[in-house]
């Protein structure tokens, strides 16, 4: 926890009750009152327990498989996540009158994205809940009045201190499936939860999966062929290239794609590279596919082998032995399955066919070859029309949705949801 944190403990207050958190027991005097205690995560005590709860959310739930401890270790580590140099976070447990786990819950400000709404907006995340109305509410609550005290006017949630593709939203239908790596998942009765409080629906988040057994358009084959008859046009995967040639053209389509985006801010080569290290542990280079027009790197569409695939025999830890389980699974071929991180093609060349191109490139080089069973794309904005209609055209259908929620604090203020992306 950063030292400018305020040390905060909220507890339900009943009469008389006596508590000791160091011992493990919880009484109190009336025992025809309820009783919750909410606990700041500041001791390995409460560490341990915020981070072990989902296990118990879960216990019966075949489809679950937990994020990585480190994963989320490093989010609230000030030496891993810089954004704690400047925002702040806070974890709470909540406690039952048996001292058991009940509830968990983190609230943050993101420094790069607080101020940049009409409304001065901070995060909740991580949250975990038996299905218990008071619970959800007693820590929804605690993580509104702490954002409400550093400035905020909103709360988003739930959200993640970082990247939009990690622990990011609640999970509204298909439960049925288990979730992709660094994706949320949840049982039904989170969203009740949420919009009981007083939470509304800020934007959807639509995952898409593709089946190899769906070859791509006729249309699409003739726009391939046009790229591969024009010597001005490349398409490639990254086999051979460097970690810093991938870096830096992965940049280049970024920051020309993704210009018209609310808040966009332009791609460093430093972040770029710290990204490309980041997954060059788990990348296959055949599965990361670029356009290159006169060699400048125009359109991009990066996957990545389905690491819950693998992650499902670890349970949630990437110890040594995690690590070991980890090396066996990739060496056996378990991964059927590649997740679509990131697809992108720079403004200037949208809706010329690159996208097409792509697809059926993949489809000689990785479908054809039975390198991989399905492809999954990471999620899209319900805000993001022309992504979804790329999607569409591709043959990839919708398979689960997610939502990420606003609170206003001002319950009088009128709610606007995200903004569609319009094409400047």
């Amino acid at each position: 926890m950063v030292s400018s944190l305020v040390i905060l403990s909220f507890v339900v207050q009943v009469p008389k009750v006596a508590c000791s958190s160091h011992s493990g027991s919880f009484q109190r005097s009336d025992t025809s009152l309820p009783y919750m205690q909410l606990n700041e995560v500041n001791a390995a005590r409460t560490l341990r327990d915020w981070m072990q709860l989902p296990w118990s959310i879960y216990a019966n739930d075949p489809n679950w498989i937990p994020h990585l401890k480190q994963d989320i270790a490093k989010v609230f580590d000030p030496e891993k996540n810089k954004l704690l140099k400047e925002g702040e976070a806070i974890r709470w447990v909540l406690y039952d009158d048996q001292a058991t786990p009940i509830g968990r819950i983190a609230a943050f400000i993101n420094p790069k994205v607080a101020h940049t709404d009409k409304q001065p907006t901070g995060g909740m995340g991580f949250f975990e809940c038996t299905n218990d109305q008071a619970a959800a509410d007693r820590m929804l609550e605690a993580a509104r009045e702490w954002l409400k005290a550093r400035g905020m006017e909103a709360m988003d949630g739930p959200v993640n201190l970082g990247e939009r593709n990690m622990f990011w939203g609640v999970l509204i239908e298909n439960f049925t499936d288990p979730p992709i790596y660094g994706a949320n998942y949840n049982p039904p009765y989170y969203r009740d939860l949420l919009e009981r409080y007083g939470f509304q629906l800020y934007f959807k988040q639509l995952f898409f999966k593709r089946s190899v057994s769906v070859k791509a358009q006729p249309i699409f084959h003739r726009k391939y062929a046009q790229l591969e008859r024009d010597p001005d046009f490349e398409v490639r995967d990254v086999r051979g290239l460097s970690t810093k040639r991938i870096a830096e053209d992965f940049r280049t389509v970024y920051n020309a794609a993704w210009v018209d985006h609310e808040n966009h801010k332009a791609m460093t080569s430093q972040t770029a590279m710290k990204a490309m290290k980041a997954m060059a542990p788990v990348m296959d280079p055949r599965i990361v596919i670029f356009v290159y027009h006169r060699n400048v790197p125009v359109a991009f569409y990066v996957s990545l082998p389905e690491l819950n695939e693998i992650f499902r025999y670890v349970n949630g830890d990437l110890n040594w032995l995690g690590k070991l389980k980890f090396l066996w699974h990739k060496w056996r071929g378990t991964v059927q399955t590649m997740t679509g991180i990131v697809f992108g093609v720079a403004k200037d060349w949208q809706g010329k066919g690159l996208e097409a191109a792509m697809i059926v490139y993949a489809e000689k080089e990785i479908v054809d070859k039975r390198i991989y069973r399905d492809t999954v794309l990471t999620w899209i904005g319900d805000f993001n029309p022309r992504m979804l209609r790329v999607c569409g055209n591709l043959g990839a259908v919708n398979y689960r949705t997610m939502a990420t929620y606003r609170y206003l604090f001002d319950r009088i203020k009128p709610f606007e949801r995200h903004p569609i992306i319009e094409k400047k």
